[in-house]
């Protein structure tokens, strides 16, 4: 198959533990740009915490995407123009905040993010600085969430220790029930998403878009909310480091994050 469009999670596949792109990688990501394929950093980030790495891999340079939000939003890196854009219902924050304030006792918080900010509405744990961290957003605390967040946000974060994550998606899905979309990106990491939303669903409307079929794509990830594009792709690949669930459901296994896994995969599939 005649590959054209390689779609990247970051945090475990594209960057290593370091949380950076090697200089082998990076040099191949853009070769390929150069011989006309398409690269898309498809994350559960904001766009502002992808944009550094787009930037790095000057997709802009070669009209490559940023699918970020977890797929609520793409970004065509060219022209800097919204392709594609879901929000969350306007009556879904403040349930969603109560649910997740019962779990305030045991250190969860419940966050969403400014253009240029992470806004935390209970109280920053070690989870929301690592969000802080990775994407180079400040916080700011919240005392009233609903009120402070804005109007249209594409997804709410619940972070926490595992096992308050863990029950807080049970009480959230029961909730909810098909209302919203809600899984866990890490365990850490629970996302409150539109319901029908993830990255498979908005790379079958970028591939659309732009006149390629799945058949042309490949996709690498390493977390729960990589599978389903794993499984759209004509070619999955699950990252050595990746959660087992993903590895099952992947076509072919590269190496990991720490050893190229990227580069491996570009060096036999796409050169």
């Amino acid at each position: 198959m005649d590959y054209q469009v390689l779609v990247l999670d970051l945090d475990g596949t594209l960057t290593n533990s370091k949380k950076e792109i090697t200089p082998e990688t990076r040099e191949a990501l853009i070769d390929i740009q150069e011989m006309g394929k398409k690269v898309v950093l498809a994350s559960g980030r904001p766009t502002k915490g992808v944009l550094p790495l787009a930037k790095q891999l000057h997709l802009s340079d070669y009209g490559s995407y940023i699918l970020s939000f977890n797929g609520a939003r793409i970004t065509d890196c060219r022209s800097g123009q919204i392709m594609y854009s879901r929000y969350l219902p306007q009556d879904a924050p403040a349930p969603a905040f109560r649910l997740a304030s019962s779990f305030a006792g045991e250190g969860a918080d419940i966050l969403t993010y400014t253009e240029d900010h992470i806004v935390s509405g209970i109280q920053p744990n070690r989870y929301t600085l690592l969000e802080s961290r990775i994407n180079h957003m400040p916080i700011l605390e919240s005392s009233d969430f609903t009120a402070d967040i804005p109007r249209q946000i594409n997804k709410l974060l619940a972070t926490g220790e595992p096992e308050v994550i863990s029950r807080m998606k049970d009480v959230m899905t029961t909730h909810f029930r098909s209302y919203l979309n809600i899984y866990c990106s890490d365990p850490f990491f629970l996302e409150i998403m539109p319901r029908g939303v993830d990255k498979a669903h908005a790379l079958v409307k970028l591939l659309g878009s732009i006149g390629l079929s799945t058949r042309q794509m490949i996709c690498c990830g390493d977390g729960y909310n990589d599978i389903t594009m794993i499984e759209t792709a004509g070619l999955g690949v699950a990252m050595a480091n990746a959660q087992p669930p993903v590895r099952d459901s992947a076509d072919y296994i590269t190496k990991s994050n720490d050893e190229n896994g990227v580069l491996h995969v570009i060096n036999k599939f796409m050169r």
